[in-house]
């Protein structure tokens, strides 16, 4: 068996050349040989998008994805680690979009989709060697030459047969939800592509009224600043120990915080009751 000579003290050169004999020696494939007939602990890797460039953030997740399959591997579990690299998303059309000058989807439908998908295409590889030498550099042992690539028509069809399982087996159903939707791109967003654009902003608040059921005429008032929730809203909700004001005001009546009377209500207004959210 290969064996160190005596290490430096230096602890970058230490690294460099405990690195080296990893790989001359081949380790990480000689670890998965001798568990091959372990009990299997699975592992997927969450695929990181080469388009950008690594930085810390990515650092610190990858350390725990080498934890944990580094210590079943010594408890004699078989943990295949297969790498991957994530080629979709609106982050690698966004990119692609700077550097044409598009602003729309019609501007990239004239430039040909066809064309604008086979730059997207390039654009993700534009950082691979920087995330490989990342990969390697920090010790993470996963199978970067048979990576899955999620453009290829054989990633595309694997998540095809899934969701034809999930369905046979009962588990898929239609649902609604809320989201985050930007109508330059023309698409909902998760809220990983929201904080990728995240500024702080100044916006104005909205008070909406809500009409009381068989009182017309008379409304809860209700503050918010994102107003586009408001079609998912199914409950009004009031605080217990807050006291609230029963105002009359232009001929209807409001239901409001005594607190934001003031702010809210502009003009004059005549105040019919005192009561708390438990009242309410």
């Amino acid at each position: 068996m290969a064996r160190f000579e005596k290490l430096p003290d230096d602890v970058q050169t230490r690294e460099t050349q405990i690195l080296s004999f990893w790989e001359s020696h081949d380790i990480f494939a000689k670890t998965l040989a001798k568990t091959r007939q372990g009990k299997p602990y699975v592992f997927y890797e969450g695929p990181p998008t080469a388009n950008g460039k690594p930085h810390f953030g990515h650092l610190m997740p990858r350390v725990y994805k080498d934890l944990f399959p580094r210590y079943q591997t010594m408890r004699g579990r078989y943990v295949l680690r297969k790498g991957g690299w994530d080629t979709h998303g609106l982050p690698v059309e966004l990119e692609v979009e700077k550097a044409l000058g598009l602003n729309s989807k019609p501007e990239i439908e004239k430039y040909g989709i066809e064309k604008f998908i086979n730059k997207c295409k390039a654009s993700v590889w534009e950082y691979k060697t920087e995330w490989e030498q990342m990969i390697r550099r920090m010790g993470f042992w996963i199978d970067l030459e048979n990576a899955y690539i999620t453009y290829t028509d054989e990633y595309i069809e694997s998540v095809w047969w899934a969701l034809k399982q999930i369905w046979e087996q009962g588990l898929l159903y239609q649902g609604h939800k809320v989201l985050p939707y930007c109508p330059r791109c023309g698409t909902p967003l998760s809220s990983h592509e929201v904080a990728q654009g995240y500024r702080e902003v100044s916006e104005p608040a909205v008070t909406v009224k809500f009409e009381l059921q068989d009182r017309p005429h008379e409304y809860l008032l209700a503050w918010t600043t994102t107003p586009w929730t408001l079609p998912g809203n199914v409950a009004l909700a009031v605080g217990a120990d807050i006291s609230y004001l029963k105002v009359e005001q232009k001929g209807e009546i409001y239901y409001l915080a005594e607190e934001r009377a003031q702010e809210v209500l502009q003009g004059d207004y005549r105040v019919l009751a005192k009561l708390k959210g438990t009242e309410l």
